[in-house]
């Protein structure tokens, strides 16, 4: 059997993409957006590859030659697995390829935040250093990092690899997780404790939305959050509203809701030097990239060879 491999959404992977092991017809498209030309593209196809195109039921059912959803990420939230469970369609992630470069970006923004960076860069630009009659000026908070807290909710091998690092700095560790481990501490203990909450969790039913008011209102007014998993484990517009009320003292985020945010984000109109968002570059350093795209070619080959691995149930 010659397999039709098309990969919908090719300019989301950085990284030299390699060959499947195996007779095939390979297609890639730059970038995939309506579910019409999403069955155009796949009416033929035995193998998808996608990063964030959506493969919802409506689209699925029309794809009767579709056996395998390789998705190009970890996160699979776009992809109806159920539906694909129920059809015989086996859907792959990539896992364990951003144990550096999301962690070096965690670690990065947590500097940023904890000395307001930004905001004496911007002070500097805007000639108020030139205006004070001592040698520097005290206008925003700096705050150590060793000594501090740091809670990480989703203890999974990236939450992990972000507090081996925090630790190396003189961080206390706070971690918790749906899934039971040893060491872990409840939520609430995380909000109310950490001077840093960094969020590593799947978006599910169950954590949509999980950091709102409430838990808002629970953190430190001298603590920051952070969140490099995916948008809708927090509430924007309590996020919003607590960094414009003081509430908590700032926060980093890499994802939004919705993205690419084309018909804006609440969170993008905070003209804040105490509020940093970066465009879902955490994972995308060109090493992780690369380890992405073999890991991506390696569950391909080891589903048409009859091992499947990195499957998603």
């Amino acid at each position: 059997m010659e397999h039709e491999i098309v990969f919908l959404d090719r300019e989301s992977v950085g990284a030299d993409v390699r060959k499947a092991n195996f007779p095939h017809n390979y297609t890639e498209y730059q970038s995939t957006w309506t579910p019409e030309d999403i069955v155009e593209r796949l009416k033929d196809a035995s193998i998808a590859i996608i990063n964030k195109v959506p493969m919802r039921e409506e689209v699925l059912k029309q794809l009767p030659k579709l056996k395998l959803i390789a998705v190009a990420a970890t996160g699979t939230d776009v992809v109806d697995k159920a539906y694909c469970k129920a059809n015989g369609i086996t859907v792959v992630n990539i896992r364990g390829y951003a144990f550096n470069t999301v962690p070096e970006h965690v670690i990065a923004l947590m500097f940023a935040l904890r000395r307001n960076l930004l905001a004496y860069i911007e002070d500097t630009r805007n000639g108020r250093w030139a205006e004070v009659d001592q040698f520097c000026f005290f206008d925003h908070p700096i705050r150590d990092i060793a000594g501090s807290t740091m809670g990480v909710v989703g203890y999974g091998a990236i939450g992990k690899a972000v507090a081996k690092r925090a630790e190396c700095l003189g961080m206390k560790i706070l971690p918790y997780d749906v899934f039971p481990q040893e060491g872990l501490v409840d939520l609430d203990t995380v909000l109310k404790e950490s001077d840093v909450i960094t969020l590593h969790c799947p978006l599910t039913p169950e954590t949509a939305n999980m950091i709102g008011e409430k838990e808002l209102k629970m953190m430190k007014p001298t603590s920051i959050l952070i969140n490099t998993a995916r948008g809708g484990l927090v509430d924007e517009a309590a996020l919003a509203e607590a960094l414009k009320a003081g509430t908590i003292a700032g926060a980093g985020f890499d994802v939004l809701t919705t993205e690419p945010p084309k018909d804006g984000n609440i969170l993008l109109d905070l003209k804040m030097p105490n509020f940093i968002v970066t465009p879902h570059v955490a994972w995308a350093s060109r090493e992780a990239m690369q380890i992405l795209a073999d890991q991506l070619m390696d569950n391909i080959d080891a589903f048409v060879a009859g091992n499947p691995q990195n499957v998603v149930e």
